[in-house]
């Protein structure tokens, strides 16, 4: 891996059971209107950037949102599995309300009943992108499009977080973005969480 490669982590657009607070998992719900406009918003922003590669969950709602970037940019989507939402179990199509009525005490540890273990679903994410950047050049941009839950379990264990603790790094909105770059002793460090803007100087940049 070059030292200067990043990766940032998109998180899909709006759908109707996000809008209804319903744990989606691994159903596979489309983007509503306004998760169109958000997508269709980040991928403006984003193409500013000059990603070098894109890699998406193929769950529609991450796909959808990975194909406006690539209209942006002209860059084919590769999909992996791999970066699909945790498996969501009995949770699957029910509101954050009536899975604290049934299961409150699972709700709080956030064990799902016939659900995916995070520590699995944070080995496959982080697997994913380390497959994928190897199509990343050298100052190379890989822009990940997938899910909540998956991108934070995904970039905990890229960093070297215990699970225990992933709570650290709090909830991405829709069509909002983390940033990990390389630290000079190997592994990852953040440097940005939950962006929904890009930094002056890209801005700057591009107005010159």
């Amino acid at each position: 891996m070059n030292e200067t490669r990043r990766v940032l982590c998109l998180r899909h657009g709006r759908t109707s059971w996000n809008a209804e607070k319903r744990f989606q998992g691994q159903s596979d719900i489309p983007l509503d209107e306004l998760g169109v406009a958000q997508a269709e918003h980040a991928a403006a922003l984003l193409a500013r950037l000059r990603p070098d590669a894109i890699v998406a969950s193929d769950l529609r709602r991450a796909a959808d949102t990975a194909a406006f970037l690539s209209q942006e940019t002209g860059l084919r989507v590769e999909f992996d599995k791999r970066l699909r939402e945790r498996s969501g179990g009995d949770w699957e199509g029910l509101t954050s309300s009536e899975i604290r009525e049934r299961w409150p005490e699972e709700n709080a540890r956030m064990e799902i009943p016939n659900g995916e273990a995070m520590e699995a679903v944070a080995d496959r994410v982080a697997d994913a992108v380390e497959h994928a950047l190897a199509a990343v050049p050298a100052h190379g941009l890989l822009v990940v499009a997938s899910h909540g839950a998956a991108i934070r379990a995904g970039l905990s264990r890229m960093m070297g977080l215990p699970q225990e603790q992933r709570e650290v790094l709090g909830p991405l909105g829709n069509c909002s973005w983390s940033v990990v770059g390389p630290l000079r002793s190997g592994g990852w460090r953040l440097l940005e969480h939950n962006a929904a803007s890009l930094p002056e100087e890209i801005i700057l940049g591009d107005d010159r």
